[in-house]
This record gives structure tokens, sequence and C-alpha cells, in this order.
């Protein structure tokens, strides 16, 4: 770790010498697999790399994580495209985009015409790919499934493809860069579009239910930024009552996220699918556990003095960089503190 602690993680966006460290220990591609020249780890070795990481700067947790998530749809490329993408390149690949369904895909003979405006691609100015839901449609049209819903694909384009649209402007995790872009009328063919649950590699990682490993693998973004919170609390000097509160929440924590991780592992293992009672489970516990870490956090700040809102201070920085990771929509949306907070009484 003594080449990573001696990067300089200040700046609003990556410098050289970061993306070079990054690229060189290969983070983009935690989950590809080792033929396609990725690290092929398994679920419990990525989500400790992925902690670690969020640990030393929460950008760099949150960029890696959520690019390294994108790479991931490596598994839901058909062969072909994943072979001309990965191997052979003299560049880092890196995927990133949004999970929103912003825009459409008109058919158009072999492919789709491709249009909307979609918002908060992680490492937006890093990416050498980006990754979209559209409505398909026809004349026009919306294509309407059976069960009447609008037909939702996924894309990948390359970044030529793409507008990159600066408006990333929150208090932390300034440094992930996570703009809007545009996508105006670009012809992209059939086989760049791909389904969630359609995977095309035999590896374990790709049988992951993606809602799990989506749950998991931010989960340990909060733990790494926790747990750098409570360091540097103690430093400063923080009641000890605060301290061992906020330290008994990231025990509990890390606990639940490895228990779950090996049961996971487990699982696939043996042929067993994710019901969705259990996949509900899971992010039952993540959610409340991320709302007891802030909680934990908001416990011990007030007694930090000036030192911890002073914008300079390392601890400012991860103070704010946790509390915009938790405006993420899968620990926002439905499980507001009130609602936890009771769950835990």
């Amino acid at each position: 770790m003594q080449e990573l602690d001696a990067l300089d993680f200040k700046k609003p966006i990556f410098s050289k010498e970061v993306l070079e460290w990054i690229a060189k220990e290969n983070l983009w591609n935690l989950w590809v697999p080792k033929s396609y020249g990725g690290l092929e780890m398994s679920l419990s070795e990525g989500l400790k790399k992925l902690r670690s990481l969020a640990k030393v700067d929460g950008s760099l947790g949150w960029t890696v994580t959520l690019c390294s998530g994108a790479n991931f749809f490596v598994g839901n490329l058909p062969k072909e495209i994943a072979e001309d993408i990965f191997i052979d390149l003299e560049k880092p690949v890196c995927f990133g985009g949004s999970g929103g369904v912003f825009g459409t895909a008109e058919k158009d003979g072999n492919g789709y015409v491709i249009s909307g405006i979609w918002k908060y691609a992680t490492g937006a100015p890093y990416l050498t790919h980006f990754t979209l839901n559209a409505k398909i449609q026809e004349n026009g049209e919306d294509v309407i499934q059976k069960d009447g819903t609008p037909m939702i694909r996924s894309f990948l384009l390359h970044k030529n493809q793409v507008e990159i649209i600066e408006d990333w402007q929150t208090m932390g995790l300034k440094a992930t860069a996570t703009h809007s872009f545009r996508v105006e009328e670009q012809w992209v063919h059939k086989k760049y579009s791909f389904v969630y649950n359609e995977v095309h590699q035999p590896h374990p990682i790709f049988k992951v239910n993606f809602s799990l490993f989506a749950d998991l693998t931010l989960w340990v973004n909060y733990l790494g930024m926790a747990e750098h919170f409570l360091e540097e609390a103690k430093i400063i000097g923080s009641s000890t009552k605060d301290i061992n509160q906020l330290k008994t929440y990231i025990e509990k924590g890390d606990s639940l996220l490895v228990d779950f991780a090996a049961e996971i592992e487990k699982s696939i293992e043996q042929g067993y699918t994710f019901s969705e009672k259990y996949i509900n489970t899971v992010h039952h516990e993540a959610s409340k556990s991320v709302q007891l870490l802030s909680r934990g956090i908001l416990g011990t700040y007030p007694s930090l003095g000036i030192l911890a809102s002073t914008e300079n201070h390392v601890l400012n920085q991860v103070f704010r960089d946790y509390f915009t990771a938790t405006q993420h929509h899968i620990f926002r949306k439905g499980t507001t503190e009130s609602r936890i907070f009771k769950d835990l009484e």
C-alpha cells in the first residue's frame, strides 16, 4: 500500500498518476475473466479489495466500484463482442454509465438509433465505453411487452458516440466525476445490446444476482469510508462512547457482509438460485447497516471540533464523501432514516 499512500487524492479529478496506478493494478477489471485480461476475483476477494480502496479514499473506492461493476457486464455481452473489446488492446477498458431509463432506441435495420440524456455516469472522463438503458421503439412508438410494460434493453457505446455534460457539483466524491451524458441519434448494432439476466460466461461471479452484486459492492464502500472516519476521529480525539458505538456498527456491518458473500458463493457452488425474499433480506440488512453507520458518524462528529469542519482536513473530506455516497438511489429510495431506525428499535 506504500505506493498507493503516496498518491494525491485531493484534486477534483483523478490525476494521470492515479489513473496509471489504477491501470497498473488492473482495478477496472476486478471481475473480468483472466482470458480477457482481468483479475477474475471471487465475490469475497473483490469486496475485500473495494473496501480497502474506499478506506484510502472515497472517490477512489467509489469509482473503481462503479466502473469495475460496469466491466462486470462483460459476462452479459456476446462472447465475440467481449473478445473484440477486451483482448489485445493497448489501453485499459473502462465501462461506466447510468442505470436509469432516460432515452430511446429506435429500431433501424440490424441496430438501433439511440438518443437521450442519462444522469450520473461515475468516472465519465475516465471511461472508454458507456452503458445505458433505453426504451425500444418502432416508428416512434414504444414496443410493449406481453405484460404491458415498455421493452427496455441495455446498450454499450464507445466514448466517441457520447457527449459528457459536466454537471457533477456535489460536496463530496468530487473525483468520481459522475457527470451526465448525451447521445444524439447514434446508430448502434444490435450485438452491442444486452440484458442483465442473460449471461454468456461460465464463471461463478456472473451467476450472482445483479441486485445482490450492486448492494454488496456499494455496501463495502460505506464500511471503508466509515472506518477511515473512525481512525481520523481517534486521532483528533472524540468521546470514547461515540467512538465505540461507531466501531460496533462497522464491525457488525463487516460481519454481516462477509457472511452474505460466503453464503452467496456457497449457493452458486451448489447450484441454487436466489429468491426474491433472500434478495430483499440482503438489501434490508445492507440499508440498515448504512443507516447505522450514518448514525454513528453523525453522533461522533459534533465532538471533533473545528478541524472536522475545515475543508482541507482529511476528516472533513471523508465526511463529505460518505454523505454524498448515501444519496445513491439504491440505499436512499424507500429506506428513509425514520423507517430504518424504527426497525432497529
